[in-house]
């Protein structure tokens, strides 16, 4: 009998045992996907932070909650130590729950009793993580119990205590230790007092009425000081007068979301930019102390742009002196505005001509032109000064920023090439349709962003190669398109970096004279004195600045050396003494000198120097008037007659006397005015029309 009771007994027990297995075992399986599940809600509620290329923080997003959370690796050991007095003084000894608390929450539930029991700590991030801390029965309590020993089955203790520190609210937005610690006392977590510990402890159960911005605050840490037995007699507690300035010096965002919102507002994880914050202030402050001083003379918006090399990595972009003001367009970002670029196109005009043959020391003609415009009008292209130089070379002419031989150098290119060139290898998309501009581009009437200018500048220092600019530090490979040959770049930026041929224009004494030489830099100033820009570079970075009116109106004759110049010069000089010139040297090795009535010019290898040199020669006489030329008929009508050389001039087959170079026509109709060179002979006409 009693063995027959004993083999019931071992299987009875062998029931249970393997009853308690497989509910252990399905408890560990489950426990470790609700605890998983935790962990997952836990990851999602912080916040995506941007940061500069040196880890300094640009823009916190709040999370899906609209919280402000970033999380701490490390917990100050003071506020561990206080945290753990206050809330779950048997944290490190159990195992989820407090047994005792449990039961008292039971009887409470069941009417017996009315003190209500305490969650762990482990509780509470669960009901935090759950969102549940407002629902408040027995069926969730058995929830958060379960959770809880999830956690504590999986997770050590302090990895559940940092779960809990970065989590717990602590009003006004501010989700965890370190946003709250910023946040009311404009401090790291690990420099807050242990008086401002006691205020965050404090305000766990009432974040909305007894924050520290609350008056009530204060007293509550003190008085928590006592049942903790804190000694309070050095306490340094921040009363909410304090706190609220502490506030109004706290962002989330840097001065430079304002530029960077287009590529950072929609990202869902931590990222680092190429761009350098401290960097970016200072280019700023320089922007806002220029156009203060320049306000006097109608200006208001100034925007920058620097990019380091080789990478193309941004390190600043400014589109506003101040975004946070209310003052006239600053709200606006200048940076992505196309506006006339004035001469910074001719770089680009005088490489596609180097392309097709032309070289810096060709000869042209700086005289007056006329040209039909698509609407029928005339056009007479002036230079910036309204002088004109007779016959210079390609160098010189880019050098000073001649209008004139831009122009002939632009007929030469072909339009249609130059359109093809703009939109098909630089990707560029007008504003207009290409008939609006015409000759007009060389003119400085083309509309670009000083965005995509500067992009486009950086073909010169990286050897004809157009990359995309680079943002994020981890971003995918930039894509890379060749746009020309190393030897055309190298002889741009010989003229871009020659600064003494260009005195006549930027004379001895210019704000564009640095004390390195090694830059080479292309100004430009719009119709109107309407827009002032400059892009400048080094082999190790470039500085692209505009400067003007976000309505378009006119500066009082703000010039791009006087007004965009100025600061780009500033930017340069705190670049130069920075940690990104690496005084890298332009490379010439393609080019080859020539020599020329004891001056040195600049060319290829095998260049034809006599046939390249006279490649835009032009055998022309007649200077004005100008062939179609339309002139009204009154009673003392005179037509002054020039030309290149000392001529004898015709009319309608007649000689004038000699000597004589004024035509006074006596009626309307056509005229027929011919010149011929004294000296060999040679012959011009012009047809012009006379009416009333």
């Amino acid at each position: 009998m009693g063995n027959i009771l004993k083999k019931k007994g071992d299987k009875i027990f062998l029931i249970f045992g393997l009853f308690l297995f497989f509910v252990s075992t399905a408890f560990l399986i489950e426990g470790y996907f609700l605890q998983k599940q935790l962990i997952e809600i836990y990851e999602k509620q912080e916040s995506v932070v941007i940061k500069d290329r040196n880890g300094e923080t640009i823009f916190i997003k709040p999370n899906q909650k609209g919280y402000w959370a970033q999380y701490l690796n490390e917990i100050p050991p003071e506020f561990k130590e206080l945290l753990v007095k206050k809330e779950d003084k048997l944290f490190y000894e159990h195992f989820g729950f407090n047994p005792w608390s449990i039961f008292q929450a039971v009887f409470g539930y069941l009417g017996i009793g009315n003190r209500k029991a305490s969650s762990t700590i482990s509780q509470q991030l669960v009901k935090i993580l759950l969102g549940k801390e407002s629902e408040r029965n027995l069926k969730n309590k058995i929830i958060e119990l379960i959770y809880a020993l999830s956690l504590e089955t999986y997770q050590r203790k302090e990895d559940i205590l940092k779960m809990y520190v970065n989590s717990v609210y602590f009003g006004n937005q501010a989700q965890g230790l370190s946003e709250a610690s910023r946040f009311y006392f404009n401090l790291s977590p690990d420099l807050i007092t242990k008086g401002q510990i006691l205020q965050l402890l404090t305000t766990i159960h009432s974040p909305s009425e007894n924050n520290p911005t609350k008056l009530d605050n204060k007293k509550s840490a003190i008085l928590l000081a006592d049942i903790l037995k804190v000694d309070n007699q050095n306490l340094i507690i921040v009363n909410s007068l304090t706190v609220k300035e502490n506030i109004g010096k706290y962002s989330h965002f840097d001065d430079s979301y304002f530029e960077l919102k287009p590529f950072v507002e929609n990202l869902n994880e931590n990222k680092q930019l190429t761009i350098d914050k401290e960097l970016t202030e200072r280019v700023r402050e320089i922007i806002k102390r220029n156009i203060d001083e320049l306000k006097p003379k109608n200006v208001q918006n100034g925007a920058a742009i620097v990019i380091k090399f080789p990478e193309n990595e941004v390190l600043a972009l400014i589109g506003s002196p101040n975004p946070q003001s209310l003052e006239s367009g600053y709200k606006i970002n200048m940076l992505d505005e196309p506006r006339p670029i004035g001469s910074t196109i001719k770089p680009f005009i005088y490489l596609k001509a180097f392309e097709k043959g032309l070289r810096p020391y060709t000869l042209i003609e700086d005289r007056e032109y006329k040209y039909i415009t698509a609407l029928g009008f005339p056009l007479y292209p002036k230079n910036f000064d309204y002088k004109y130089r007779g016959q210079v070379n390609l160098h010189y002419a880019l050098s000073n920023s001649l209008n004139v031989p831009a122009v002939k150098v632009l007929e030469y290119v072909g339009l249609e090439d130059f359109y093809n060139f703009l939109e098909k290898n630089l990707e560029f998309k007008p504003v207009q349709n290409w008939e609006n501009y015409q000759l007009g581009i060389a003119l400085g009437g083309l509309e670009m962003s000083l965005f995509d200018l500067s992009r486009y500048f950086t073909i010169f220092p990286n050897n004809g190669v157009l990359k995309e600019i680079k943002i994020f530090k981890d971003g995918a490979p930039l894509s890379e398109k060749v746009i020309s040959q190393p030897k055309y770049i190298q002889l741009i930026n010989k003229i871009l970096q020659d600064r003494k041929t260009g005195i006549e224009q930027f004379g001895f004494k210019s704000e564009l004279n640095l004390f390195q030489e090694n830059y080479a830099l292309k100004t430009g100033t719009s119709r109107n004195f309407q827009d002032s820009l400059i892009v400048g570079f080094t082999p190790d970075f470039l500085v692209g600045v505009w400067v003007g009116n976000h309505d378009a109106s006119p500066m009082d004759e703000i010039s791009g050396q006087i007004g965009a110049g100025t600061i780009w010069a500033q930017i340069m000089e705190l670049l130069l003494n920075s940690k990104y010139n690496k005084k890298t040297p332009f490379d010439y090795n393609l080019i080859k000198e020539f020599y020329r009535d004891g001056n040195i010019e600049y060319g290829l290898m095998n260049d034809d120097y006599e046939k390249i040199l006279n490649a835009l020669k032009e055998k022309s006489l007649i200077l004005n008037p100008h062939d179609g030329d339309i002139f009204i008929l009154e009673e003392n009508t005179q037509i002054i007659l020039k030309a290149k050389e000392p001529v004898s001039w015709f009319i309608n087959g007649k000689p004038l006397s000699e000597n004589n170079n004024i035509f006074a026509p006596k009626e309307t109709g056509y005229y027929q005015i011919k010149a011929k060179a004294v000296g060999d002979g040679f012959q011009e006409t012009v047809t012009i029309w006379v009416t009333q």
